[in-house]
């Protein structure tokens, strides 16, 4: 198991190291890509998640996401045991994603001056603050993302017998599964900034409230911070109760 955790931990760094890499990347002052926008910063998490299923599809099943971990052993396709180990493999890979986005862009960090700019380069927070419609929106975006990747775990929907040999999804799986992603984050992402990711979010958080910006830190949003945790839970929940109804 020991391999599957460091490929959980790899790709969940990769994804953040390029996924919040866009965000810092529009955000931030002075770098290339200032006020690039919300179809760059969705077409580029599309894109990241491409990136780390297909590199690590074959040695973990790239899960990256505790909902997908949860969602899949509630599915009966992961078995319980591993769920704990997953998720704490991919809360590490997703802060030390998150530390090295602050390093590449540190000098543009200083030279930002709006705190949540440079908050938003870590975690999310909600367009418009609303307990019951941001956890509802979490909850469905992560319920679209986990029934897509039920479905690509269903034997009809893999091709010619080339399925990873671990439980989530082979290499093949990374393009549906990353237009899965940018679609959610084109259609349903404008609420919350689409988590739909409990480790993509609260792990970047801390490391957010741990680096010691010298000028301008915003507050840390533990009061929201629950949202992207178990809105997300709840979407893989039900999406392995749909699975069961079509499987």
């Amino acid at each position: 198991m020991l391999t599957e955790l460091y490929g959980e931990f790899l790709g969940t760094f990769i994804l953040i190291f390029l996924g919040n890499g866009v965000v810092a990347n529009v955000n931030l002052k002075s770098t290339y890509g200032s006020a690039g926008g919300w179809i760059v910063i969705t077409t580029a998490w599309g894109l990241a998640v491409f990136t780390a299923v297909f590199m690590t599809a074959d040695i973990s099943g790239a899960h990256l996401n505790p909902a997908v971990t949860i969602g899949l052993a509630a599915a009966g396709l992961f078995d319980w045991v591993k769920v704990i180990p997953f998720i704490l493999a991919q809360m590490a890979g997703a802060m030390f994603g998150a530390l090295m986005v602050y390093v590449f862009y540190r000098n543009h960090f200083k030279m930002t001056e709006t705190p949540g700019m440079k908050r938003a380069c870590f975690c999310t927070a909600p367009a418009i603050k609303n307990t019951r419609n941001n956890f509802f929106s979490e909850m469905m975006g992560t319920f679209v993302l986990v029934l897509g990747v039920l479905l690509v775990t269903l034997p009809e929907f893999q091709m010619d017998g080339m399925a990873s040999t671990k439980v989530g999804m082979g290499s093949l799986g990374a393009v549906p599964v990353a237009l899965v992603v940018f679609v959610i984050g084109l259609s349903l992402g404008g609420t919350t900034g689409y988590a739909i990711n409990p480790a993509r979010d609260l792990g970047p958080r801390i490391v957010h409230a741990l680096i010691p910006f010298r000028n301008n830190k915003d507050d840390n949003g533990w009061g929201y911070a629950w949202i992207p945790v178990f809105g997300p839970v709840a979407g893989a929940i039900l999406a392995a109760l749909i699975y069961f109804t079509v499987k």
